[in-house]
């Protein structure tokens, strides 16, 4: 046993030994468990995905006179103003809209279109590299906020608070989309063709962080983290958590399970791990890059990390059925995904990730430098993420649907 004092003094002073998941999946092909775990100290995982439940906190500072924003639009992209006067969050799915009174209905469809596939990660990214957004809001006039509405723009620089809030980041696994019906389908996972003419997936495999920790023993809330090129921390369990999801014998489970909320300063970020995103049809997101530390406490943690793709699998599922509940084809392990082809009953389909394998290696790799060069230590947390949360569903709630 190691306690992580000791690893952050080795750290401090230069002499941890810090490996990547993947450098330690292949050197167990030549050492035993216990050989990795008298030899390393960190193991670092890493990720870059489309996370779409993910936005930003922005406080503008007030203006002269005050305003109460109610209504705000960063690039014409709307902002939630149901905070304080001036404190704004900006979803990563949120779409462009025009509210220009001046254009015919034809020109106004015909911007609308080109405005949708700008959104909220679009916007988000612009700030973080730096780069100057337009800013409109309507306020509610009160004696002590009489300001009606604002004009100007923005950057990073001019703003106080710039933090990235994301509810919902690092699915523990997550499905295979396929689609066999007649018609494509234009989905999150992006473009599904008919007839099972192709699969999309969505995780890096045994790169994935929370395949290296399956029951969530190294990390828990207030652990530091590689968040968007910058340092980030575990806030929450994320919406949606569901640990309680059916596992394998190794721990790995079968389907979407864990999340994490994640939280950061956005001002410290980088455009190349957080870059908006646009699935046909379907709306903006946000690509990310997020990176774990887990410390090498015990050799529990070098047994998990030695995970291989063809030791975790994922379902297929069948999007062509509108419903919550869809038919799956089974599970694959992502070796067979990342061969690009899997059979489903019997026929050879294409298949593609949206996860970057190479960006996710790059991630692991530079928070492996972070560590190697003693600028990121590793934090305590202050109490660890919940095992025990089911997932509840609406189909209890027998509430009248209702058509626009």
């Amino acid at each position: 046993m190691r306690t992580l004092e000791e690893i952050n003094q080795k750290i401090t002073n230069g002499k941890a030994i810090v490996w990547t998941v993947e450098d330690l999946k292949n050197r167990l092909k030549e050492i035993s468990v216990r050989e990795a775990f008298s030899q390393v100290d960190v193991l670092c995982s890493g990720t870059f995905e489309p996370m779409e439940s993910s936005g930003a906190m922005i406080n503008l500072g007030h203006t002269d006179p005050p305003i109460k924003i109610r209504q705000c639009w960063l690039d014409n992209v709307p902002a939630y103003a149901g905070f304080g006067a001036v404190d704004l969050y900006l979803g990563a799915t949120a779409e462009a809209d025009s509210h220009s009174s001046n254009e015919n209905l034809e020109a106004q469809k015909k911007l609308g279109n080109i405005l949708s596939q700008r959104g909220g990660g679009h916007v988000i990214e612009d700030l973080i590299a730096g780069k100057s957004v337009s800013l409109k809001a309507i306020g509610q006039m009160t004696d002590c906020y009489p300001r009606s509405s604002l004009e100007t723009s923005i950057n990073k620089n001019t703003i106080n608070q710039f933090y990235l809030y994301n509810p919902r980041n690092l699915y523990q696994n997550f499905i295979v989309g396929v689609n066999g019906g007649e018609n494509p389908l234009y989905t999150y996972l992006g473009p599904l063709q008919p007839r099972l003419a192709n699969a999309v997936y969505s995780n890096p495999g045994a790169l994935s962080p929370l395949f290296n920790d399956p029951y969530l023993k190294a990390i828990g809330i207030g652990s530091r983290i590689f968040l968007g090129g910058g340092i980030g921390y575990i806030a929450w369990e994320g919406t949606q958590h569901f640990p309680l999801q059916k596992r394998l014998e190794n721990g790995t489970p079968v389907g979407p399970a864990a999340t994490l909320a994640l939280i950061g300063d956005a001002k410290a970020m980088s455009p190349r791990w957080v870059r908006g995103c646009y699935f046909q049809n379907y709306g903006p997101s946000l690509m990310l890059g997020v990176g774990l530390a887990l410390p090498v406490l015990e050799e529990e943690v070098i047994a998990y990390c030695g995970v291989k793709d063809g030791e975790i699998v994922a379902p297929v599922i069948d999007f062509a059925i509108p419903r919550r509940v869809r038919p799956t084809f089974g599970l694959v392990s992502y070796s067979q995904l990342k061969s690009g082809r899997i059979t489903i009953e019997g026929k050879t389909v294409r298949v593609a990730p949206l996860a970057s394998v190479n960006l996710s290696r790059e991630v692991a790799q530079t928070l492996k430098t972070w560590i190697d060069s003693g600028q990121f230590t590793l934090t305590q947390p202050v109490a660890p993420l919940a095992m025990d949360r089911a997932f509840l569903p609406q189909d209890g709630q027998k509430g009248r649907e209702i058509n626009f």
